[in-house]
């Protein structure tokens, strides 16, 4: 049985355990130890910790911490950090360690907060419960940022002070696209097409385990000022419906294995891609009418000449390689053209 410091009963387990009060509450007083302790990342003036660390007021000063990161949802005692708050030098991020979470969201402003403190001579301390996943998200992010390395090369600094952290399969991913499209998302982040491509399956894939259609809150232009590397247009009206910026790629091979079948946003199971019938997609600003109709799957019309185009399928499709896509939005290779821009001199 694991034991969460957090919210531990010593009755309960008593009882759970056969354990006397005593030995239990040395286990608790060894984990906390293990567990409880401040680390230094590399050269920098950035620590990270679990909850405890905020009790140790002494550890605290000698490390020259000016300003807190709390990284957790309600479990958070506000008289620890009352002196960091009242001089507005706290900064509190409420996440669960949960794959629903948007940690990425919150990078811009806690590298903001973080780099402020160490420009003005400060220490940061970056905490969540235990210090392992969501404190060590922040920090990566950070050293990402500050850096302009990958998300990799961030979490292995991360490991050589701390080598507890790890952060979830969610958040994990979500370094992956903040580091990957680092110069974007620090000007907008939601202008970055995988933020937004991973936030819609996020979203298809709960609300396909709630057995209903998802609520899309982007969609991808049809259209562009910068040329695209390939367009596909209508076979029979020639208007343009979709870019290569939506495209879905589907792949032969197993895909990674995930933490959770949440995690499992697109699978791939299949043996042959070069018989592909089909081109898959995000979803692109003309489906907009079709796709919030609230059904779980449909046929797809050009908006021009109304011909019978693709299908969508929340629940997945098989494509005609033999591969199983979730979710699936197609479009017909017999009902569309590939066309490539010109190159202009």
């Amino acid at each position: 049985m694991s034991l969460n410091p957090a919210t531990l009963n010593i009755k309960d387990l008593e009882l759970k355990t056969g354990a006397s009060a005593g030995e239990l509450l040395k286990k608790l007083r060894s984990f906390r130890e293990k567990h409880g302790g401040m680390d230094r990342i590399a050269d920098t003036q950035l620590y990270i910790s679990g909850m405890f660390v905020l009790r140790r007021t002494d550890l605290l000063e000698a490390a020259n911490i000016t300003h807190v990161v709390s990284v957790l949802r309600g479990r958070l005692d506000q008289s620890q950090v009352e002196k960091y708050a009242s001089a507005g030098r706290h900064l509190h991020i409420e996440v669960n360690d949960d794959d629903d979470e948007n940690l990425i969201e919150y990078f811009q402003t806690s590298n903001a907060f973080i780099d402020k403190a160490i420009q003005e001579g400060g220490g940061v301390l970056v905490h969540c419960a235990m210090g392992i996943s969501r404190s060590a998200t922040i920090c990566a992010a950070y050293l990402i940022y500050k850096r302009q390395i990958p998300a990799e090369i961030a979490l292995e600094i991360l490991k050589q002070s701390r080598p507890i952290i790890c952060p979830n399969f969610a958040f994990r991913k979500q370094l992956d696209i903040y580091s990957e499209n680092l110069e974007q998302a620090i000007k907008n982040l939601d202008d970055v097409p995988a933020y937004q491509r991973y936030l819609y399956r996020k979203e298809v894939e709960l609300s396909r385990l709630a057995h209903k259609a998802p609520t899309i809150n982007h969609y991808a232009e049809d259209e562009s000022r910068e040329a695209a590397d390939m367009q596909l247009k209508c076979r029979k009206c020639r208007r343009t419906l979709a870019l290569s910026s939506s495209f879905v790629d589907h792949y032969a091979a197993s895909p990674p294995v995930a933490s959770s079948s949440r995690d499992r946003i697109l699978t791939a199971v299949g043996l042959n891609k070069s018989n592909c019938q089909h081109h898959f997609l995000d979803p692109v600003v003309w489906m907009k009418p079709e796709l919030e109709k609230g059904e779980m799957e449909g046929k797809l019309e050009c908006p021009k000449c109304s011909s019978k185009v693709g299908s969508y399928a929340w629940h997945g499709m098989k494509c005609s390689c033999g591969i199983w896509v979730t979710p699936a939005i197609s479009l017909a290779k017999s009902k569309v053209d590939e066309s490539r821009p010109r190159s202009t001199l």
